[in-house]
């Protein structure tokens, strides 16, 4: 089955088909970084960087590129409250952003290009739209005839006569018509600023991603990315600005995913319910909101709260647990060479099951039904009498691809090897010995923290992989 994509451009399902063969060229619109992210910032960062796993899954080089807005009036504004230079701001959120979805499982990307990286390429872009007419200097600002731009309205299907209702001419406006946008704004006393053909001043955010894509991937791109909110006004505008300018569509699919509602709200500043990753992750496993995020279908809004949170955890906590009792028995198994086709042929099941959710506009809440499916099956295997090597590695193959596309790290290098176990379990008995109690339930309690269970018989201690 071809990978289908809902696009945004055209409001339906298409079948997908790059550019080039075999080659991927995606943008997602990045953080203006002046904050730690929210949650809100954290579901594009996690989804689309599923996204991109999931085309590296089914063979495709993607180019991924995601920019930093490190220049903006909301970091101006930041800086002054909390004191320093904008760039000194810029820089420590951009570390910040990375900490947080490194947290998250999020790879980064090929190229994070920054505004203040970009500026000669800004300029020239602008200069060229004034050059065919698309756009003016008016008292130092540069704007975009709106009008001008024949496709206006196309990606967020609304009409020029709808956006004309709803717009107002401020007193003493310097727009030559109330639709159009700003390309470039004079800088106010005191402020950052560049040297441009029509004074000092900086760019404005629209602008900014159309020369970073422009730049970095080309004239027209695969797939561009980002949330829903960026659809109107940001990502009209930035089909305007390129297309006006280099006379070819932007990108060929629109990709935007849903909302976060905060406990059934929408978030917003107003109701004062952002909630920031970084404090998010004080009190849950980062992977655990990672699993939430990815536990439903990338279009859907979705509701985060606690509750939900530890429905995940539990969840991925079964996923775990699983995956962990097929490794410890594989690494205890014998290849006995037993039949195996029916439990191959399920494992093959599973896969393509997983494929076909995936195709299909990349519904990784199905992807998840079967990967729970398949612990199923997973849990059934090992209650047979005998298991053999091959189908426990090709149990542990596909959780790891599953996981991969996912971002579940299933498999970490912190669990405990048997021999690490067993010494464990030695200290125990010399501290039972020593009548070093609170050491021995320390050792009891660190080991099942890490799923290991003890059982003391007459005949010594015995452990076991699970949970209680």
């Amino acid at each position: 089955m071809a990978i289908q994509l809902y696009n945004t451009l055209s409001r339906k399902k298409e079948t997908f088909e790059p550019i080039e063969p075999g080659k991927i060229k995606m943008y997602v619109c990045g953080p203006t970084v002046y904050n730690y992210i929210h949650i809100g910032n954290a579901r594009p960062a996690v989804v689309f960087d599923m996204v991109r796993r999931y085309f590296e899954y089914r063979g495709y080089d993607v180019q991924y590129v995601s920019n930093f807005t490190d220049v903006d009036d909301k970091i101006i504004k930041a800086a002054e409250e909390i004191g320093g230079d904008v760039m000194e701001i810029a820089e420590r959120f951009i570390d910040a952003y990375h900490e947080d979805t490194a947290a998250l499982g999020v790879k980064k990307a090929d190229l994070h290009p920054r505004v203040t990286d970009t500026m000669d390429d800004i300029i020239t872009f602008i200069n060229k739209l004034v050059e065919k007419g698309y756009a003016y200097e008016s008292q130092g600002d540069v704007y975009f005839r709106t009008r001008r731009f024949d496709g206006y309205g196309k990606l967020s299907h609304q009409s020029i006569d709808d956006l004309q209702a709803g717009a107002r001419v401020d007193v003493g406006d310097k727009k030559e018509d109330p639709l159009d946008f700003v390309l470039w704004k004079t800088a106010k006393p005191g402020e950052i600023s560049w040297t441009s053909p029509w004074g000092e001043g900086r760019p404005g955010w629209h602008i900014e991603c159309s020369a970073m894509v422009k730049k970095y991937l080309g004239d027209t791109i695969d797939i561009h990315a980002g949330g829903q909110d960026l659809s109107f006004p940001h990502h009209e505008n930035e089909i305007a600005q390129s297309e006006a300018l280099n006379e070819k569509p932007m990108a060929n699919y629109w990709i935007h995913n849903g909302y976060i509602n905060i406990d059934n709200e929408k978030m917003s500043k107003s109701l004062g319910n952002f909630i920031l990753v970084h404090d998010i992750i004080r009190t849950f496993d980062p992977e655990v909101v990672r699993f939430f995020i990815v536990n439903a279908h990338y279009r859907s809004p979705i509701n985060f709260s606690d509750e939900q949170l530890h429905t995940a955890a539990a969840s991925l906590e079964r996923i775990k647990t699983t995956y962990q009792n097929v490794q410890h028995r594989l690494d205890t198994a014998v290849d006995l060479g037993l039949q195996t086709e029916k439990w191959e042929r399920v494992i093959t099941e599973h896969e393509s099951r997983f494929t076909e959710a995936m195709d299909d506009d990349l519904n990784s809440a199905n992807a998840v039904a079967v990967l729970f499916d398949l612990v199923r099956q997973a849990n059934l295997y090992l209650q047979e009498k005998q298991t053999d090597t091959s189908v426990l590695k090709a149990f542990l193959q596909q959780f790891d691809d599953m996981g991969y596309v996912l971002g579940m790290q299933l498999s970490t290098a912190e669990e405990l090897l048997d021999e690490e176990v067993e010494a464990l379990i030695e200290e125990r008995e010399q501290a039972r010995e020593n009548r070093d109690f609170a050491r021995a339930d320390e050792i009891r309690d660190e080991l099942k923290e890490k799923h290991i269970l003890l059982e003391d018989t007459p005949q010594g201690t015995r452990w076991k992989r699970g949970d209680a």
